[in-house]
């Protein structure tokens, strides 16, 4: 029964027990001696006596080693066929002893020391080489030591066992040697049982036969643990290379975890350094820019309209008001379907009134949030929109203009477009009384647009626009729009105008167009229609130019109404020879019966009595090539040229009211200066508006200024009244029961588009009572087509609006009648 050695007693590590034999092959046979047998003696790894090996007590397995290569093994790998690198060399100084004691060989050798193995050799090489090499020395012992532990498990008989199993048999021997040998002795016997056990256990492999590793001599250094130091090479000798191992498998390395952790780190560090920066400029330096963003996105500034003042007449008849409305307006974004999108438009354009391909068309724009459909839509059709589910479709309260009374006086009242202010008319020289102030309120909205409840918001309360009051009078302007678009109509003009003037404020009672605006539907009305013919049609008045003539020729006392003048059809002028409108032989005329039948001969004998400047400084005096005041829209101040740049011709048709021209607003003033005595107040359309607390404030009276005396006032009016006698040109103008006073005007009229003469125009201006005058009514047609006279056409028109107006003014005859005066020369 074999022994195991056991771990001895010494100095350091303690001394050396027997050392393990050589495993199989471990005695080789070499040219120059006998094999050599395994190296003795491990060191021990601690003091104490060995304990003797026994089944219950197995020898110690020698600890392992960390692999520096970390080579992969398989699952079928023995660990215990791993060589035990710790156990193949001896440790402590027992073991340097034990190697030196004994005999030595006369050729130098020691015979009696164990050979070692050829692991051992290697390893002993490995550890004069670099550590490279000593890795690449390890790699191939170990992959030898992998195919021995391979063949060993297949069963194959003479295969080499593994070097770990051979030092455990070693081990096992060197117990069973006895203390003696433990201390450091070698034990011939021991060796030869040593040799003769490991002989037949191993048998050279086809290559190890003719390889000799080459001896390291007794007294050299000591390599490193495990066996790394090969023995030195003798002279002439070149160790056999080593079999080249087997390529080892392919083995997928992973990254240390260790680095991955430390990169991920590094890397979210310096994400999170940006986002701190960022949070830092955010937060820190552009708080305060941001913050102004934020709000201005956040809050929203709407505006609160104001309710527009109403326009009135005299007596307070809603002329345009304002009633509540809504916009309503669509985020086409929001409808995509091409299909509904139609269906969307065909229903609008059916409720508010519009075309269905401007409907279709703002639908379509879906690059767009916000169409608006229209601004002026009753809030009834507003509902039944809302409540047909339409997508997108928002209402926001606002007001629309009414005109109730249609198309009365159209054309002066004007109308406002679709921002809220005045287009034309009064509706836009009031604009600012009418108007108001919008207010304004700041609020707070969501991204929908919704307002933010419970939030912050400055509001500014809107001021609401003043009523404005005009001077007309519902009832006379609907006669007055009547009867001149019925005469209109009847005699084929082009157009037709009528105003009724208050004598003594000058205040305009009626202002009529034919054809006039209709408020209602003023898109479509044609721009001929919008303008204010009363105010703004300029024509050259003719003879009811007349008067002004005579004024001139009166106050400065050239002429007397019974001034007497033979009076021929015609007479020339420089180049032109001038004619009565009706030929008759020369005969004696006074002035009062030349106004009476319209004499053009007669008027022209007077002004060159006049003289051209003198002429001129009345005309200038009744306010011919000014704009009148008053505030009358689109009113225009006509054409007066200087005496100075007058034709020879013109020196003379100006007299009878050919080569100026003047608006029926000019005329009707001048007529308003004859029957007020002598004195122009200039004319008024706006008899005042209310305050803000909702009190009438009158306008204040217009300017007066004193033209002619007013006796020359009063006998221009009896030369008047004879006009409209029954000698008269104007006895059409006649009213039963009242004193009127008034003169035709038949003129040549002059037409732009063609750039000459072409056509007539047909006038009548006159006031009544005349002995107490009240009101001046002027009637006017432009181009009349049946019939061309003054006093044929626009003096019926003068009576049918004069005696309505007396009635609805309540105004009383005087009750007196005409004087006696002298008409004919003779009498």
């Amino acid at each position: 029964m074999r022994e195991s050695g056991g771990r001895g007693q010494g100095p350091g590590r303690g001394a050396g027990g027997a050392g393990s034999q050589g495993g199989p092959g471990a005695a080789r046979r070499t040219p120059g001696g006998p094999g050599r047998t395994g190296r003795q003696g491990g060191s021990a790894r601690s003091e104490g006596s060995g304990r003797p090996a026994s089944p219950d007590n197995p020898p110690r397995q020698p600890r392992k080693r960390p692999d520096p290569l970390d080579l992969p093994f398989g699952p079928d790998d023995d660990p215990r066929a791993r060589p035990s690198r710790d156990d193949d060399r001896p440790r402590g100084r027992a073991g340097a002893q034990s190697r030196d004691t004994g005999p030595r060989t006369p050729g130098g050798r020691d015979d009696d020391r164990p050979r070692r193995t050829s692991a051992e050799r290697d390893d002993a090489g490995r550890s004069r080489r670099a550590p490279g090499e000593r890795d690449d020395e390890r790699l191939r012992g170990r992959v030898q030591d992998q195919d021995d532990r391979r063949t060993l498990r297949e069963g194959r008989p003479g295969e080499t066992r593994s070097r770990g199993r051979q030092d455990d048999d070693a081990r096992a021997r060197g117990d069973r040697a006895g203390d003696g040998r433990a201390r450091g002795g070698r034990d011939d016997d021991g060796r030869a049982r040593g040799r003769q056990d490991d002989g037949p256990a191993r048998r050279a492999r086809p290559g190890e036969r003719d390889r000799v590793p080459p001896r390291r001599p007794a007294d050299g250094p000591r390599g490193p643990r495990g066996g790394d130091v090969p023995p030195p090479r003798g002279p002439g000798r070149r160790p056999p290379a080593p079999p080249r191992p087997p390529k080892p498998p392919l083995v997928l390395r992973l990254g240390s975890p260790r680095r991955r952790v430390n990169i991920g780190l590094i890397g979210m560090t310096f994400v999170l350094s940006i986002f701190a920066g960022r949070l830092i400029q955010m937060q820190g330096l552009d708080s305060k820019v941001y913050e102004a963003a934020a709000v201005d996105q956040r809050q929203h500034v709407e505006t609160i309209p104001a309710k527009r003042g109403s326009i009135t007449d005299a007596n307070g008849h809603d002329l345009a008001v304002t009633v509540e409305a809504r916009e309503l307006s669509i985020d086409p974004s929001k409808i995509t379907d091409a299909g509904v999108r139609a269906k969307i438009a065909k229903i609008l354009a059916q409720q508010l009134g519009k075309s269905e391909q401007d409907m279709a068309a703002k639908l379509a724009r879906t690059d767009t949030r916000y169409q608006r459909l229209a601004s002026d839509v009753d809030p009834l059709v507003a509902s039944r929109l809302l409540q047909a589910s339409i997508p997108a479709l928002n209402a926001k309260k606002t007001y629309r203009r009414l005109y109730p009374a249609g198309d009365l006086a159209g054309s002066l009242i004007g109308f406002v477009g679709d921002e809220g202010k005045g287009l034309i008319g009064i509706e836009r020289t009031s604009n600012k009384v009418l108007a108001g102030r919008d207010g304004r309120q700041r609020v707070e909205t969501g991204r929908d647009g919704q307002r933010i409840p419970m939030t912050s918001s400055q509001r500014t309360a809107p001021v609401n626009g003043q009523d404005v009051r005009l001077t007309i009078d519902r009832d006379v302007q609907w006669a007055a729009q009547k009867s001149v678009a019925d005469q209109v109509k009847k005699s084929g003009a082009d157009s037709g105008t009528v105003i009724v003037m208050d004598v003594r404020t000058a205040q305009i009672v009626a202002m009529a167009n034919a054809p006039e605006l209709d408020l209602g539907n003023w898109r479509s009305a044609p721009a001929s229609s919008q303008i204010n013919k009363a105010a703004a049609d300029v024509f050259e008045p003719g003879s009811t130019n007349k008067v002004i003539t005579a004024a001139a020729a009166l106050e400065a006392g050239m002429v007397t109404p019974d001034t007497v003048f033979e009076v021929p059809d015609r007479i020339k002028c420089y180049d032109q020879v001038l004619r009565d409108a009706h030929a008759h032989a020369a005969e004696s005329m006074t002035f009062r019966q030349a106004m009476a039948e319209s004499s053009n001969v007669a008027t022209v004998m007077a002004a060159r009595k006049v003289g051209s400047a003198r002429l001129y400084a009345m005309l200038k005096a009744f306010g011919f090539g000014s704009t009148p005041g008053g505030g009358v829209p689109g009113a225009e101040a006509g054409l007066l040229p200087d005496y100075r740049k007058w034709s020879g011709s013109q020196s003379c048709t100006v007299a009878y009211g050919q080569g100026v021209s003047v608006t029926a607003l000019q005329m009707a003033s001048v007529y308003q200066t004859i029957a007020n005595g002598g004195v122009k107040i200039e004319p008024q359309i706006v008899a005042g508006a209310t305050d803000a607390s909702g009190h009438f404030v009158p306008a204040a009276p217009g300017k007066q200024t004193r033209v002619v005396s007013e006796t020359t006032a009063k006998e221009i009016t009896t030369m008047l009244e004879s006009a409209v006698g029954e000698e008269g040109t104007g006895h059409l103008a006649a009213i039963p029961g009242y004193r009127v006073a008034g003169k035709t005007g038949t003129a040549n009229r002059y037409d732009a588009g063609l750039g000459r003469y072409d056509g007539y125009t047909a006038s009548f201006v006159g006031f009544a009572p005349a002995d107490d005058p009240r009101l001046v009514v002027l009637s006017v047609l432009q181009n009349p087509k049946n019939g061309h006279f003054g006093g044929q056409l626009a003096a019926p028109v003068f009576k049918d609006v004069m005696t309505f107006a007396i009635k609805s003014k309540k105004i009383p005859p005087t009750g007196s009648s005409a004087p006696p005066v002298r008409t004919r020369a003779g009498e």
